[in-house]
C-alpha cells in the first residue's frame, strides 16, 4: 500500500511514439517515480510488442481495463487515438478517477478543455475539477517563456518571429520521411512524399505539398492561437507577428526574433533579464537545435541590437519540442499527484 501511495499509476497512451518515450524519460527522472503503464494507440484487445531501438516495450490494448486504477493518463499518440481513449474513459465513467493530459491537441476544441503550460503560466490554476488538460503547442510554450523575460528588460512594442519547424514535430513518419529523402537526393533514388507531400530535405519550405498530411498553415494557426492564449495572461506583453518555415532538421526547435521596444536598447540589460531557471543565456557561442536535444527549458544567444534600429534586437532562441511538451506534460500531472 506504502508503494501505491507513494508510486501513483499513470498511462502512457500511443506509448511508442517519439514523444511518448521523451513522456517516459521525463517521468523515469522524477525524485519518486510514478508506475507506469504503457497502452497501444489501437483497441485491438490483444497486448501489442514494439520494437523501440534495441528494446521491446509492452503495450496493453485501449480499453476500458487498462485504464483501471490511473490517476493519469498521458495522450501522447496520434489525434485518433486520443479521441478513442478520451471515449473510452466516458464510457467507463472515469472522469472523477483518471484524469486526462492530452499531448497531442486533439482534444482542444472539447467544452471541458483546458490549454496548458505550466512553465509559461504566471500563477497555477486555482481549480483543475474534471477539465482535460490539453497541452499548448511547444513553440508556443517556448516562446510565452521567452517574451514573458523579455519584457522584464523593456517595454516591448512588437515582435517579429521566424519559427522553424523540425521533422519530429511530424513523429516517426517525419523523421523517417526525411531520412530517406536524404539517402534518396544523395543517390538519385525516388523521394518518399508521404508525410510532407514534397521535398523536405535539402530545403527550406513555408508550406507542404497538397496532399501532405498535415498543412503547414493549419500548424502556423494552431502555434498562433495557443500563443495568443498564453500570452492573454501576461499583461504588456504584443501578440507578436510570426511565420513558420520547415527546415530540413530532425529535432529541436530554432526561432529568430526581431522584437523593437519603446526606448533605446542594451544587450547587457536583456541578458540579465533572460537569466532564469528556463531560460540558458549564451554569452560566447550561439545555441543550435542539436544542442538543445535532451535539455530543458531554452537556450537564447547571439544578441545583437539591429543596426538600423537603436530601438529594437536580435535573439536566436533553440529547445527541445518534445522534451518541452513532455516536461509540461508531467509538471501538470504532478497538480494532480
Amino acid at each position: 500500500m506504502a508503494d501505491v501511495r507513494e508510486h501513483p499509476l499513470v498511462a502512457v497512451v500511443g506509448a511508442d511514439t517519439l514523444l511518448a518515450k521523451e513522456l517516459r524519460e521525463v517521468l523515469d527522472g522524477l525524485p519518486v517515480a510514478p508506475r507506469v503503464q504503457l497502452i497501444a494507440a489501437a483497441p485491438d484487445g490483444a497486448t501489442v510488442l514494439a520494437a523501440e531501438e534495441e528494446d521491446v516495450i509492452v503495450m496493453t490494448p485501449l480499453i476500458a481495463e487498462s485504464l483501471a486504477g490511473v490517476k493519469v493518463a498521458f495522450l501522447a499518440g496520434s489525434p485518433a487515438s486520443s479521441r478513442k481513449a478520451a471515449k473510452v474513459a466516458e464510457q467507463a465513467n472515469l472522469k472523477h478517477d483518471t484524469r486526462l493530459v492530452d499531448l497531442s491537441g486533439a482534444l482542444e476544441d472539447r467544452p471541458n478543455a483546458r490549454l496548458r503550460a505550466p512553465m509559461a503560466e504566471p500563477l497555477p490554476p486555482v481549480d483543475l475539477g474534471d477539465a482535460v488538460q490539453v497541452i499548448a503547442h511547444p513553440g508556443a510554450i517556448a516562446l510565452t517563456i521567452f517574451l514573458a523575460a523579455l519584457s522584464r528588460g523593456g517595454k516591448l512594442r512588437r515582435t517579429l518571429i521566424h519559427v522553424f519547424e523540425p521533422a519530429s514535430e511530424r513523429g516517426k513518419k517525419g523523421l523517417e520521411e526525411l531520412r530517406q529523402q536524404t539517402v534518396a537526393v544523395l543517390s538519385f533514388q525516388k523521394l518518399k512524399t508521404d508525410v510532407f507531400d514534397t521535398q523536405v530535405s535539402f530545403n527550406l519550405l513555408p508550406a507542404y505539398g497538397e496532399e501532405a498530411m498535415e498543412p503547414l498553415d493549419s500548424v502556423e494557426e494552431r502555434l498562433e492561437r495557443h500563443l495568443a492564449s498564453l500570452l492573454s495572461v501576461w499583461p504588456g506583453i504584443p501578440m507578436p507577428s510570426l511565420r513558420m518555415i520547415q527546415v530540413p532538421v530532425f529535432h529541436g526547435y530554432s526561432f529568430s526574433v526581431w522584437a523593437e521596444f519603446e526606448e533605446t536598447v542594451h544587450t547587457e540589460v536583456f541578458e540579465k533579464a533572460l537569466s532564469s531557471a528556463d531560460l540558458d543565456v549564451r554569452h560566447d557561442e550561439p545555441p543550435s537545435n542539436i544542442g538543445s536535444v535532451g535539455q530543458s527549458g531554452l537556450s537564447v544567444g547571439a544578441i545583437r541590437v539591429d543596426r538600423n534600429n537603436p530601438r529594437a534586437c536580435w535573439f536566436w532562441v533553440v529547445a527541445d519540442n518534445l522534451r518541452l511538451t513532455a516536461e509540461n506534460a508531467v509538471a501538470v500531472a504532478k497538480e494532480y499527484l
